[in-house]
């Protein structure tokens, strides 16, 4: 069947007719394939990946390029055809590391981009699954729920208190009802009351339809070609480097024209000068910066994936190093999110708690119709050995799997509201109907004017009795388990309000036992100065065992006001010990999503950096306001995931601390790095800019400048930006939010090993001139040398402060170990490989050359293993 026309005019059972699907039973399996193979996947075109001439094009537009490109010409146009073809030598390596890195870092970065993957609910062959996104065809019957991304373009079928938010595509602000209803033909997109689109989202109650379009021929479809040309922006951390690296730029240009022009000056050969000036120029541009800043960020990524956090934004990697308070929830979280129905509370002399798995029999009768109210007020079902859906109504469904009552049809549902706590749904009885209720005890008890008792006129509630059910609530609850109260309620109007006049059917205690690792991953977090904060919208009782058992908090003996807050503190701060008080505490219960915005406003207002966890569609606020957002990946909504910064795969408390861990080693090696290469840079400028000045004979030539700045500055910086965890990262407080990546602390150690690699250079050209008699050519080689190897020596004066001088990031890492094996392969090649040795102008040292080389080299590193 092909895709209806203008399905929003035509009645809901007309356009299922049309597709050739039942909605009870859905699509079979011939069908999926058959308009599989027709119309392809549900799949909008993606943002182009870069191709690999862009990339090889980045790196010869570069402004080093230019430079050297020139000093190729000038050389050709000289007569100085080797060094004109060694130059172009240099051109073709430098290009050949800049785009191999860079391509590793883009392919990588695409390849994290396709790990997030959309899925939905769909109805086939008569079972309820959970897919992808992709794999929906025309005709497939999809479930969806407040929180949920619109994955196709859907006509309406069935809804309850069905609200969408249409701003992506529409640009209204404010959600739409939805219903079952057709419109006329010539309705307005907007004024389709009766159709989903691709990209919006569910904001409030449930839907079931059915698909009338996928992929290109949806509404989002038609516009997403606009998707595909738009450009990707740079992080910030990417454009403080870019601006970075112009400064730096304009200022070696300055310093190579005026020791090319000091040079002159001093009768100099003018060719000679010219080719320093440039050779200097290159020499001081910092342009492995962005590569190596990208290939360090995507490697960083690439490793919180891999423990289960998937960030979506780049900008979050800065600023997860410096988060100060992790706000988190509890479900899934802190916990294993592993519900099961363990203890039940039944009506009989009073209410009677009893386990799950050992009712008596006196209460079998009680029991079935407590489960039996479960199975129907619920939105999930059971497939194979698990089930799909909310893990709580799936341990509903598992814990009614004995039952044999009758499922009447339901007719309606009132969809779970996060202010009232409650969900409901309505069944069709013959000469009536019966509502089925779940949710908070208080709020389900505060609504009942009867107890289940087994008799057709069930006895009213007395307020003793009521009583007696909160305290059978809280008793649970203080034993860490998850408590939901059932009730129920005949009617002869099924509109009529289903939370009016209930019968209590008795309690349910769920449990879920605290994640493993979360003790570990919180005692990490205090190490590293974080603030853990529990934000829960459990009672507190549960909430206060839950934290003691987690050593959040500690056993208190004036109760549980002193130590766990309720929601409302954040509302009325006043009655709570002041604002203070308030945000100093460490376990909020009972919080609503509102409630949760205003933690994170008041927490970042005091200057802290915060991290919020969230799973449902009235999170999304929050999460976007916090410094890092973080969604649940098995359990959170697709608004929720959406909004997040972070995607927690595993829901796990332990994978945010790892993802700290993690955004504080990348700015590290950042860090580390920058001041590498620009400690190196500045070190080649000062050795020939101070011989310039000073009159003296030129310790490097133009040709072995840019062999230094190719070999000892690119290998280690990308060995520095591939540093591993060490464990040290998480026992340092949070680095200050505004701090710009290079402090003055950090300059004034550029300047200092800048100094001390310039002055063991000039003083090993100095003497080799003097105490060893060298030549002048002895004594450049000595000068290359001597340079090269303190700069590779240098790369261990990058530990992280603080550290051991030989046990630390550098001396741990492997590809630190890599790169100065490499690069001094590479220092031999250059002198005893003779064709090299001859356009470099080297010549093997001897014996007492070799000594000086040695000695002067190890002198820089002598501060730096000194330092604390």
């Amino acid at each position: 069947m092909s895709a209806p026309q203008a399905p929003w005019s035509q009645a809901a059972a007309e356009v299922t007719g049309g597709l050739g699907v039942d909605p009870a039973v859905g699509l079979d399996s011939a069908q999926v394939a058959q308009r599989l193979r027709r119309d392809g996947p549900n799949r909008l075109p993606a943002v182009k990946p870069r191709s690999l001439l862009a990339i090889l094009w980045a790196q010869v537009r570069s402004l080093l390029v230019g430079l050297l490109a020139l000093a190729a010409g000038i050389g050709f146009l000289s007569g100085d055809t080797v060094e004109a073809y060694a130059i172009l030598a240099v051109i073709a390596l430098n290009t050949g590391i800049g785009f191999f890195s860079e391509l590793r870092a883009v392919r990588s970065m695409e390849a994290l981009r396709r790990l997030g993957v959309t899925t939905c609910r769909v109805r086939r062959d008569g079972a309820l699954r959970e897919l992808p996104a992709e794999a929906l065809v025309v005709g497939d019957v999809v479930l969806l729920e407040g929180g949920d991304l619109v994955p196709a373009d859907l006509r309406v079928l069935d809804s309850a208190r069905l609200q969408v938010d249409e701003s992506a595509l529409t640009g209204e602000s404010l959600p739409v009802t939805k219903h079952a209803d057709p419109v006329p033909l010539d309705a307005p997109l907007a004024e389709r009351a009766c159709m989903l689109y691709r990209g919006t989202a569910v904001a409030a109650g449930t839907v079931l339809g059915v698909v009338t379009a996928t992929g290109l021929a949806t509404e989002l479809g038609m516009i997403s070609r606009l998707v595909a040309q738009a450009k990707p922006q740079a992080t910030p951390l990417e454009k403080r480097l870019d601006r970075l690296g112009q400064r730096l730029a304009v200022l070696a240009l300055v310093i190579a024209a005026a020791i090319a022009a000091t040079g002159l000056a001093a009768d100099r050969d003018l060719m000679l000068m010219v080719m320093t000036g440039i050779a200097l120029a290159v020499a001081a541009l910092p342009e492995g910066l962005p590569v190596v800043a990208t290939l360090s960020l995507a490697r960083g990524m690439h490793r919180m994936a891999r423990r289960n956090a998937l960030i979506s934004r780049l900008a979050a990697v800065e600023t997860l190093g410096a988060t100060t308070v992790i706000c988190t929830d509890k479900t899934g979280t802190l916990t294993e999110n592993r519900l099961a129905v363990t203890h039940l509370v039944l009506p009989g002399a009073g209410p009677l708690e009893v386990p799950a798995d050992a009712v008596p029999a006196s209460l079998a009768d009680a029991r079935d119709r407590l489960l039996h109210a479960g199975r129907l007020c619920n939105n999930a079902a059971l497939h194979g050995d698990g089930g799909v859906g909310d893990p709580l109504e799936v341990a509903l469904l598992q814990a009614a799997l004995g039952i044999t009552l009758t499922d009447p049809e339901r007719l309606r549902e009132e969809p779970f509201d996060p202010v009232r706590r409650l969900m409901a749904t309505v069944h069709g009885l013959p000469g009536g109907y019966r509502v089925a209720v779940k949710g908070a005890p208080e709020a389900v008890l505060a609504r009942c004017v009867a107890v289940a008792e087994g008799s057709d006129s069930p006895p009213p509630l007395t307020r003793t009795q009521r009583e007696q059910w909160l305290a059978a609530n809280e008793a649970l609850a203080g034993r860490g388990l998850r408590v939901l109260a059932l009730a129920e309620r005949y009617s002869n109007d099924a509109l009529a309000d289903p939370y009016a006049d209930l019968t209590v059917l008795g309690l349910v205690g769920l449990m879920d036992p605290p994640r493993g690792d979360v003790l570990a991953a919180i005692d990490q977090c205090r190490d590293a100065g974080i603030r853990v904060v529990m934000v829960t919208g459990d009672q507190p009782a549960t909430a206060n065992h839950v934290a003691q058992t987690l050593h959040l908090i500690e056993p208190h003996a004036d109760g549980l006001a002193a130590v766990v807050l309720p929601g409302e503190a954040l509302e009325r701060p006043q009655d709570f010990g002041g604002e203070d008080a308030v945000l100093a505490a460490t376990v909020f219960a009972r919080v609503s999503p509102a409630q949760k915005m205003a933690l994170v406003t008041r927490l970042q207002a005091r200057g802290e950096v915060v991290a919020m966890t969230g799973d449902g569609v009235n999170d999304a606020p929050a999460l976007k306001q916090a410094d890092i957002g973080i969604a649940m990946g098995l359990r959170g909504t697709q608004v929720a995931r959406q909004a997040a910064a972070m995607v927690l795969r595993d829901d796990a408390f332990s994978s945010i601390a790892a993802a700290v861990g993690q955004g504080r080693v990348i700015f590290g090696n950042i860090r580390r790095f920058v001041v590498y290469l620009l400690s190196c840079n500045l070190s080649e400028v000062l050795v020939v800019g101070l011989a310039t000045l000073a009159g003296g004979p030129l310790p490097l030539l133009p040709l072995q400048i840019l062999f230094l700045n190719l070999v000892t500055d690119v290998f280690p910086a990308l060995a520095l930006g591939a540093g591993e965890a060490d464990g040290s990262e998480m026992r340092q407080p949070p680095r200050p939010s505004g701090e710009p990546l290079l402090t003055r602390q950090h300059w004034w150690q550029i300047v200092g090993h800048g100094a001390s690699i310039t002055a063991a250079t000039l003083l090993a050209f100095a003497l080799a001139l003097g105490l060893l008699a060298a030549t002048a050519q002895q004594a450049v080689v000595v000068a290359f040398l001597t340079l090269a190897l303190a700069q590779l020596w240098h790369v261990l004066n990058m530990r992280p402060p603080g550290s051991r001088r030989l046990d630390n990031a550098v001396t741990r890492n492997p590809y630190v170990w890599g790169a100065l094996g490499v690069c001094l392969g590479l220092l031999g090649l250059a002198v005893y490989w003779r064709p090299l040795a001859q356009v470099l102008h080297l010549a093997p040292p001897d014996a007492r050359q070799w000594g000086l080389i040695a000695a002067a080299s190890l002198l820089p590193l002598l501060p730096g293993m000194l330092r604390r």
